[in-house]
């Protein structure tokens, strides 16, 4: 910490106060708007991290303010034994947009894969299946519940947590080959990331994709596709699944979904969801009014064409500026890139070393592993943030 900051004092109550489970920056973020933050200090900030690719339209968006102060007004929220106007009306775009026919909302992207799962296996046994084997990958990212930590590909996330849910088997990411070992009668699901985003953005290969669509279709297991992070845009096409032209069984959506809002939302076919009869499953917040007001705001904007081809536009000027920085650093082993989602494999530094860097000099940056800096800004950042922050980077090596 600085001497004689106003961060301090919130900072040292926070540690005093909260679980111990996070190491959040010195700073303490005061107010945004755009893709720029101030802290207690009024220091500038340039966000690269858009919350984990939450904050999909950046901060204090004009559109998401206005979307929330108008059901704000209205109704805050209402119990599962009502109909939710907001819900419904969120689940009428989202089915119109994608190849759902029926949606579950939740507030999170870990209860929207918990929620995936379990329609998964009940869609089995409605039809008197005794499948229940889940087949997920390594190096994946589902959540933070002990379900989805068992679902994960990480072994830290595990560590402590034991024993771990049973039935669940892990195959090797974009080994085509042992899909064919992965997949038989037993298996009721397939869990799969287009993007490995915690792992350092790595993408499933098109081959990869249609093979494990192909052996899903003929075993009778569902593919569930996890688009939490991928999801609304971040990939350059409405959700990842699209760029591949396959179409899941089960696809699980949050994050940028409610552009800084909670929500989650799990999307299947009518003939799958149909055995999640009442009492199967629910959520108390699921589907809150005002969460749900905001995420149909930010599905309509980012579902325009003319967005997602600038979604594209920005990260050819991502990779380019941090090629050039690149050639003249000589600082990363690797960079890549789906939209604006980009992980930068660093040579010779640790991630939170260099993450540390471009705090003091005005940059916020997450990390994807120890040795990779994860970029992933409002999907709306303007060509001079992009350019501004890029030269911040360049002055922390």
């Amino acid at each position: 910490m600085k001497e004689n900051s106003k961060n301090n004092h919130l900072r040292e109550i926070y540690d005093d106060v909260m679980l111990p489970n996070y190491a959040p920056a010195y700073f303490v973020p005061e107010s945004a708007k755009g893709s720029r933050l101030w802290d207690k200090d009024n220091k500038e900030y340039i966000d690269f991290g858009g919350g984990i690719a939450v904050n999909s339209l950046g901060h204090a968006n004009p559109d998401l303010i206005d979307a929330l102060t108008k059901q704000a007004q209205k109704i805050w929220h209402v119990s599962n034994y009502l109909t939710n106007e907001s819900a419904v009306k969120l689940a009428q775009q989202l089915t119109e947009l994608t190849f759902a026919e029926s949606v579950f909302f939740s507030n999170s992207g870990s209860e929207a894969n918990e929620a995936a799962i379990k329609i998964a296996r009940k869609y089995h046994s409605s039809n008197n299946s005794p499948r229940s084997e889940i087949v997920s990958f390594e190096g994946s990212f589902h959540g933070r519940s002990l379900l989805n930590i068992s679902l994960g590909g990480t072994e830290l996330h595990k560590k402590g947590f034991e024993p771990l849910m049973p039935g669940i088997k892990h195959g090797v990411f974009n080994d085509i080959k042992g899909l064919e070992n992965l997949i038989s009668e037993k298996t009721a699901a397939v869990i799969i990331e287009p993007v490995q985003g915690e792992a350092g953005v790595y993408s499933a290969t098109q081959e990869f994709m249609d093979k494990l669509r192909s052996l899903t279709s003929i075993h009778g297991a569902l593919l569930i596709v996890d688009e939490v992070q991928s999801g609304v845009g971040r990939m350059g096409s409405l959700y990842g699944y699209m760029h591949y032209e396959i179409e899941p069984d089960i696809l699980t959506s949050a994050k940028g979904l409610g552009g800084g809002m909670p929500i989650g939302a799990t999307l299947t076919t009518r003939s799958i969801g149909e055995s999640m009869q009442p009492g199967t499953h629910g959520s108390t917040f699921g589907g809150n009014p005002m969460a749900c007001a905001v995420a149909d705001t930010v599905l309509t904007v980012v579902s325009d064409k003319e967005f997602l081809d600038e979604v594209q536009r920005k990260e050819k000027l991502f990779v380019k500026l941090l090629n050039k920085l690149n050639e003249e650093k000589s600082v990363f082993s690797a960079i890549r890139s789906e939209g604006l989602w980009i992980g930068c494999d660093l040579i010779n530094e640790e991630s939170s070393k260099v993450i540390d860097r471009c705090y003091d000099n005005g940059l916020i940056l997450v990390s994807a592993g120890s040795n990779c800096l994860r970029l992933a800004p409002a999907l709306n950042i303007n060509d001079d943030d992009i350019k501004e922050g890029i030269e911040i980077l360049k002055q922390v090596f």
